[in-house]
């Protein structure tokens, strides 16, 4: 069966979905309640009003061919203090059952998830629950240790690196490995002001005229010198070393540097629970295995974890960039003509993106 799979946590059948989820789940559970506003407050919540409640989490929806409104969701809960991302919320209407859409929901949560970098993904299930939990098996998840003690609530966990495999290959990474072998994983660290600066005139540089190149708009017309954008990698060294902005880079097995994201943090005195996401930029040729939502997701963890609870950012309307910040659940919050002029120096719409964490 055809299902078409859509990011959308503010879409107008999903208090829907997400209401008889929790009406069947707490009958199930031997609380039956016949209304929305009759169930506890923290399930009332995500049913009366999910953009709020998932605001840090991908909430994907499924539509069948041929039908107009989704009949099944899912949510993939963010990663939270160094856990893995939990998937939650997996529901189809009944009528819509036995076609196929539960496990479409799973499958893209799943590569999603690879896609981000995630080692593992978890998930609970009441052990009543046959079919459910058939699926999940079917999937690779194995029951692990308990991290939730409730009576009857089975534990499971898979590990990502099967799925990171295919999502490499669909890429077209499985043709470059006949030919050179197996792929090592780029290594992802942040970087200290004088790592910063050691890599200002080379990787970092390089990084940032390859970006304006390829006609990225990053705040620089074309030809962008080397020399220019190692200055530029300079100053941030030293807005680092000031506790203003925080670096983070990718090296590839051979060392050298395949993506870099910052991490601006507000100063002002009402501005200091935000930060900006700036210069997410993978190289031309490290493009296509999920590298630029690893950087994205180490970013966003570490702001998360050091008290930020909003984080924002700017892009080129209609770049590759816009798919990348909504697959990772950002809002498109407006866009503003003309903003930014491109590398070729002609004026372009920008579109203001914004996340909240925690």
């Amino acid at each position: 069966m055809n299902v078409t799979i859509e990011e959308n946590r503010s879409h107008p059948r999903l208090p829907d979905l997400l209401g008889a989820y929790h009406l069947v789940n707490q009958a199930e559970k031997g609380n039956a309640v016949t209304a929305v506003a009759e169930l506890p407050a923290v399930y009332r919540g995500e049913a009366e009003d999910p953009a709020a409640v998932f605001t840090a989490d991908t909430v994907l929806l499924a539509t069948p061919a041929g039908d107009d409104l989704p009949a099944g969701c899912v949510v993939l809960k963010a990663p939270r203090e160094g856990r893995a991302p939990e998937i939650k919320r997996l529901w189809v209407a009944p009528e819509a059952r036995r076609k196929g859409i539960a496990k479409a929901l799973m499958a893209e949560a799943l590569r999603r998830a690879a896609a981000s970098g995630a080692a593992a993904v978890r998930l609970t299930v009441w052990n009543w629950r046959e079919e459910p939990l058939a699926l999940y098996r079917s999937l690779g998840f194995e029951t692990v240790a308990s991290w939730d003690e409730r009576p009857d609530l089975l534990c499971l966990e898979k590990t990502m690196e099967g799925e990171r495999e295919e999502t490499r290959e669909k890429a077209g990474e499985k043709a470059r490995e006949e030919t050179a072998g197996p792929v090592e994983a780029d290594r992802v660290e942040r970087l200290t002001p004088d790592e910063v600066r050691a890599h200002a005139s080379a990787g970092l540089a390089a990084l940032l005229v390859d970006a304006v190149e390829g006609g990225a708009s990053v705040g620089f017309l074309a030809p962008l010198a080397a020399r220019e954008a190692a200055a530029w990698w300079s100053r941030v060294a030293d807005e680092a070393a000031e506790g203003a902005r925080d670096v983070w880079a990718a090296h590839g097995p051979d060392g050298g540097l395949t993506g870099v994201v910052t991490l601006v943090r507000g100063t002002t005195a009402n501005g200091r629970h935000r930060g900006e996401i700036a210069r997410l930029l993978v190289h031309r040729s490290a493009r296509g295995r999920g590298l630029g939502y690893r950087l994205l997701a180490t970013a966003e963890a570490h702001a998360a974890a050091t008290g930020l609870t909003l984080l924002v950012l700017d892009t080129r309307t209609d770049s590759p960039a816009e798919r990348l910040y909504r697959g990772a659940g950002w809002t498109a919050a407006g866009t503003i003509p003309d903003y930014a002029a491109d590398p070729a120096g002609v004026p372009r719409a920008t579109t203001l993106y914004y996340k909240r964490l925690g």
